[in-house]
């Protein structure tokens, strides 16, 4: 490997990689760098945490993300067949009626003088109603989802106190046990959905709920964050969707870095680094291509092309009130290991009172 080398971060506990051409290198070779890490909890679960999660059996198994075994094509070649690129054109019409639907509300709203946060109002729901439609699954209480997914983010990518960490299990529990439901059904009643088809490839029920956990929270979540930073970039000014979207994948990704481990001592750069060492690597704001952002490899993001094509359709609906409005807040973030976005994003229109 050649490039800027590795360091080692104290505070964070992980040997940092912000070097584009070598968190690459890392990516593209999964038997010395290790998905094993990939989504276990960056703050050690308290006792108290541990046990509401193991009331309801929860385990995340090696899957998709975390998983570099024999299992993982399989898996991915299933889930993958639900974000062909024929299926996500054909679901252009629907996330442009959803948030075109959002805007005309937040439009008027604001028209009468209101404060409105453009991440609830608008950024939040289409992605999870579009994910949602193209796994095939119905009945879902989305605010339930984006609360679940929220709170799963912060538990296993953010810094809880233990108080914190108990309060955030029981939200994981909650989301788990639902996932089990919708599980224990599919073997009961075979569907064509994402449930049904992972049981007729003979995954266990905790194989399942691993790929329900992990992809109904990326598939959506992550969509609304990057949302939700394309619109902060674009508030007062007119600029075209496609550039604004590939400019925040390059500089501010919502997903900005993502985990390894060491399976044997090795090098980054010049650096030699011990077996069972955690890697962070800098996927975002680092001068690399927009395209990493979204991993590279066997673990490539399988949902890229539906996050840019969602980005630039919310980016397009909401074009003329992204220029008609200024916030009246210092934007709150949701600011955790892998994940960063505006929290809020709470405007007024250009000519109202602003608060700072």
């Amino acid at each position: 490997m050649t490039g800027c080398p590795a360091r080692y971060d104290d505070e964070l506990g992980y040997w940092v990689v912000d070097d584009p051409a070598l968190a690459r290198e890392v990516l593209l070779d999964p038997e010395t760098f290790r998905p094993d890490n990939a989504v276990l909890a960056h703050t050690p679960l308290s006792v108290k945490a541990l046990r509401v999660l193991s009331g309801v059996g929860f385990a995340l198994p090696p899957t998709l993300a975390n998983n570099a075994g024999e299992s993982h094509r399989p898996i991915r070649a299933a889930v993958a067949r639900f974000f062909s690129p024929a299926r996500v054109a054909a679901v252009e019409p629907l996330a442009r009626e959803l948030t075109s639907l959002r805007v005309a509300a937040a439009s008027a709203r604001l028209a009468v003088g209101e404060q409105v946060d453009l991440v609830q109002a608008i950024a939040a729901e289409p992605p999870a109603l579009v994910v949602l439609h193209l796994l095939g699954l119905r009945e879902v209480d989305v605010p339930a989802l984006k609360a679940w997914s929220l709170d799963s983010l912060e538990l296993f990518w953010g810094r809880p106190d233990e108080d914190r960490q108990l309060e955030l299990a029981h939200s994981a529990a909650e989301f788990y046990a639902w996932l089990r439901a919708r599980t224990t059904a599919a073997r009961e009643t075979p569907t064509d959905d994402l449930f049904g088809v992972l049981v007729g490839l003979g995954l266990t029920d905790e194989e399942i709920c691993a790929v329900g956990y992990f992809l109904l929270i990326a598939g959506q979540e992550t969509t609304t964050q990057l949302i939700s930073t394309a619109f902060h970039r674009s508030l007062g000014q007119m600029v075209g969707p496609a550039r604004v979207v590939e400019d925040v994948l390059r500089e501010a990704s919502s997903v900005p870095t993502w985990r390894r481990v060491t399976a044997r001592p090795t090098t980054i750069g010049d650096v030699d680094v011990p077996a069972r060492a955690p890697v962070l690597l800098g996927l975002s704001g680092h001068g690399g291509p927009a395209d990493l952002a979204f991993g590279i490899g066997i673990h490539r993001c399988l949902g890229a092309g539906l996050a840019r094509l969602e980005a630039r359709v919310a980016l397009d609906c909401a074009r003329e009130l992204l220029a008609a409005v200024r916030l009246v807040e210092t934007p709150p973030m949701i600011d955790l290991l892998s994940f960063r976005a505006p929290k809020r994003l709470l405007v007024v229109t250009d000519g109202n009172t602003r608060d700072n």
